[in-house]
């Protein structure tokens, strides 16, 4: 009985933490929308305001979790924090250079990797072997992605193209690197992140950061709470499941976005957008019920 209970357990862990990736990832999802309606900002002003927003977001939970002791939870990521907020950073900067630069159809088809790429590299440097469920998931999910995304590829530019991939690289790497990391608290990596993206966007635009009112909000919205909390969601989920599980979730981010830009301005999505974003869903759906299953044992 011993025995049984303690799957339980770990079931039940895994359960609530993709409960955490589903609303991390519904979260994010909006992103899309929100820059839609940034007026006048370049890619640099919008990562600049925005991480203005994330850190100091981040900073109040690591204030409310630790209090007192957040510097010596700071200085506790060591390099391997470093490495993770710099990956972060890569992948965050990359992808306004890749979604500006190219369609949303070749961007986010390429995106759509991320957890395959995170699985090799999971099982290459962390020795994680992912289970039949979680590659039937990852096999159905691919199928509904290339579905919605398949007549989009052949539109985009190459330095698009390349920045996409450097995004997925980049944020598989960070993936791997919270996942060996999992023990210790990963939050601060994410103010040092956002401290790179300011360095980087103040080179390029440091004598032209006046931006409009609304964009002004719409970056704080993006970095301060939807960005913020799809993170920290992240951070929390990956004490329990495994890398590629975790990057599996951003698929709802790429097919929940049509949809919300559907439903708010009207942008009415193609039918093999709707088609492929219902296999995506249904896929993660019934992988995050399966584990609830197991923990009923």
């Amino acid at each position: 009985m011993t025995q049984v209970h303690e799957i339980q357990k770990v079931s039940s862990r895994r359960g609530y933490a993709m409960i955490l990736m589903l609303i991390g990832s519904i979260t994010i999802s909006f992103a899309g929308l929100a820059i839609r309606n940034i007026e006048i900002a370049d890619n640099f002003q919008i990562n600049f305001y925005r991480a203005i927003a994330f850190g100091f977001s981040v900073s109040i939970i690591l204030l409310i979790r630790h209090g007192k002791t957040v510097p010596s939870k700071i200085k506790g990521i060591g390099l391997q924090g470093i490495l993770a907020a710099t990956f972060l950073a890569i992948a965050s900067i990359s992808f306004l250079q890749a979604i500006t630069n190219t369609t949303v159809a070749a961007t986010t088809f390429t995106l759509s990797f991320i957890p395959f790429l995170t699985a090799i590299m999971a099982w290459l440097v962390l020795g994680e072997r992912i289970g039949k469920s979680t590659v039937l998931t990852m096999a159905v999910a691919g199928i509904g992605i290339s579905i919605m995304f398949f007549q989009g590829l052949g539109s985009g530019t190459f330095y698009g193209n390349v920045m996409a991939l450097l995004c997925a690289v980049g944020f598989s790497s960070y993936a791997i690197m919270i996942r060996r990391n999992s023990r210790s608290e990963m939050l601060p990596t994410l103010i040092l992140s956002n401290l790179i993206i300011m360095f980087a966007a103040l080179i390029y635009t440091w004598d032209d950061l006046k931006i409009s009112w609304n964009d002004l909000v719409i970056c704080f919205v993006i970095g301060g709470f939807l960005q913020a909390a799809a993170n920290t969601l992240l951070i929390l989920a990956s004490k329990h499941l495994f890398a590629a599980e975790l990057t599996l979730f951003m698929l709802l981010e790429f097919t929940l976005a049509p949809v919300w830009v559907w439903v708010f301005i009207n942008e009415v999505p193609s039918s093999w957008t709707l088609v492929g974003g219902s296999i995506v869903t249904l896929s993660v759906l019934g992988k995050t019920l399966s584990e609830f299953r197991k923990a009923d044992i």
